[in-house]
């Protein structure tokens, strides 16, 4: 009884083609962050710092 209920709807041939091959060629690793957005919060740490040194 469970065997027909869980046929029920399913195609003949089941088996689906890997969405996602294995093997092959390796991408390049792409960095998250740009060099831009670290100079950006280097500089308003840098302004954070120099802020608390000048009035303390």
């Amino acid at each position: 009884m469970a065997d027909t209920f869980y046929k029920h709807g399913r195609p003949q041939h089941p088996t689906l083609q890997e969405d996602r091959p294995r093997g092959g060629p390796a991408k390049g690793i792409k960095h998250q962050r740009s060099w831009s957005t670290g100079a950006i919060l280097l500089v308003i740490l840098l302004l954070v710092i120099v802020g608390i040194a000048l009035f303390p």
